[in-house]
């Protein structure tokens, strides 16, 4: 009779569905995975690449981190920035970040852009798109700037501009109408603050501050929290209430002191069991 085989196979297990819709069916709800939301941009300029983000991770509806990090290194040259599921896009790019230092010390020269690229869309199809991580990847490198996004099922645009996330449409807005090649350092930088900006105000998805990078051929500058659009301000009024104001209608103290009985048990008696205990140091 045949029996099925103890090997499991490659990628994802999904033994567990039929549990989690039994589940699911009785009103047991599965946890939700934290998700960034989010808002990222890449655009060239002149002497490189400017890549920006927004600092919002959400878990359903609750904003569950204001100011997290979603541009994360690959190498000197190279960032990604990553949107979709938090944990697919922070190990994602730390496994490809770990192969590209592998590559350079394997060939002894400095890793190119397309290279990431690659590796990263080939992972993504491998999963069918089961990892959810969209990303705008961005480096300077022999052949000069370079820029792509890479979407969850493993497909890739090479582009002047790009935007991802829940957020790119108004972004794409804003390169759209004001984007043009061979921009200075400060408009580029100004034009995806603007874009990032976009996104934070007509998204719910995306929030809090501006993270940017600037690569170029010589330096990598990451700018974390470039603009904070979203600061709080101090309130109008001072809500203080005196001592007092809400009566105690019940007060109920509980000792935490645990009582222990230590009782000695000793291992035996007389020279005999002393000779027993000794160490051995022969």
């Amino acid at each position: 009779m045949a029996t099925a085989s103890v090997y499991k196979g490659a990628g994802f297990d999904f033994t567990n569905e039929v549990r989690n819709t039994f589940l699911t069916e009785r009103g047991i709800p599965l946890p939700k995975a934290t998700s960034t939301g989010t808002t990222i941009v890449g655009c060239l300029f002149k002497d490189g690449i400017v890549l920006g983000a927004d600092t919002r991770a959400t878990e359903g509806p609750i904003v569950a981190d204001k100011n997290c990090e979603k541009i994360h290194y690959i190498t000197d040259n190279i960032r990604c920035c990553g949107a979709g599921t938090a944990a697919d896009t922070e190990f994602t790019t730390a496994l490809i970040s770990s192969n590209m230092e592998l590559h350079a010390l394997s060939t002894g020269r400095k890793p190119r852009v397309v290279t990431a690229m690659t590796m990263l869309k080939q992972m993504l199809f491998r999963y069918q798109g089961h990892i959810g991580a969209a990303l705008v990847l961005g480096g300077v490198d022999a052949t000069g700037p370079q820029l792509f996004t890479i979407h969850p099922h493993g497909s890739t645009d090479k582009l002047p501009y790009v935007t991802m996330g829940s957020g790119s449409l108004a972004a794409m807005a804003v390169f759209e109408a004001k984007w043009r090649p061979n921009m200075e350092r400060a408009e580029a930088l100004d034009l995806v603050c603007a874009a990032i900006s976009a996104g934070i105000f007509n998204d719910l998805g995306s929030g809090s501050n501006v993270d940017a990078c600037i690569i170029t051929a010589s330096h990598t500058e990451m700018l974390r929290n470039v603009v904070k659009p979203n600061e709080r301000v101090q309130k109008e009024r001072s809500y203080q209430f005196r001592r007092g104001t809400t009566a105690i209608k019940k007060e109920e103290i509980r000792s935490l002191i645990v009582d222990e009985d230590i009782t000695t048990i000793l291992g035996g008696h007389g020279r005999g069991a002393a000779e027993g205990e000794a160490m051995d140091t022969s």
